[in-house]
């Protein structure tokens, strides 16, 4: 049994839970096919520019993120991508197998949580067990209930995104 498992049978949380090949990006998910309950979510793991702070933000998983604007938002210096390395020593997680619930690993609470608002107001997300072979659905009780358990706070608002085109726009 994994600490995730160890930690949610403490924390009297039952959530389903799913089986289904690897599964590394939102674009991997979709060709499974699954049609599983719950808002699907795209997780990504990010450092500002000095390294100093670190953010695990969640999105519906077709929100193309605007780095930008979220750094703008967060008050910090120019967000990018956090590594491999660091992605293992704060959430114990290879890439592709990151999600809310990894926060379990982030026992010093130096990973804040961002989440978009349009997520927060499901009924449930889905979410990788800390691996990418499994998915779990995690009511809006439960999420608050881990979160309070783990000791993080949510920061909800609308994460910004890349506009996308329109058509005018693309035919030029």
């Amino acid at each position: 049994m994994n600490s995730l498992e160890i930690f949610l049978n403490k924390q009297n949380l039952v959530m389903p839970r799913f089986n289904h090949p690897k599964a590394t990006s939102c674009a991997d998910f979709n060709r499974l096919n699954l049609n599983l309950p719950g808002a699907q979510t795209k997780n990504l793991f990010l450092r500002d520019k000095q390294g100093k702070q670190h953010f695990l933000v969640v999105v519906p998983s077709h929100l193309e993120i605007n780095l930008t604007s979220l750094s703008i938002a967060l008050s910090v210096n120019r967000l990018g991508l956090a590594s491999a390395e660091r992605l293992q020593h704060f959430l114990k997680v290879a890439p592709g197998s990151v999600s809310v619930l990894s926060l379990v690993a982030d026992k010093d609470k130096k990973v804040q949580l961002i989440i978009d608002e349009s997520l927060w107001n499901e009924k449930a997300i889905q979410a990788h067990p800390m691996v990418n072979t499994e998915t779990m659905i995690v009511s809006k009780s439960n999420l608050l209930k881990f979160l309070e358990a783990t000791g993080h706070q949510a920061r909800v608002f609308s994460v910004p995104s890349i506009a996308s085109k329109t058509s005018e726009e693309t035919l030029q």
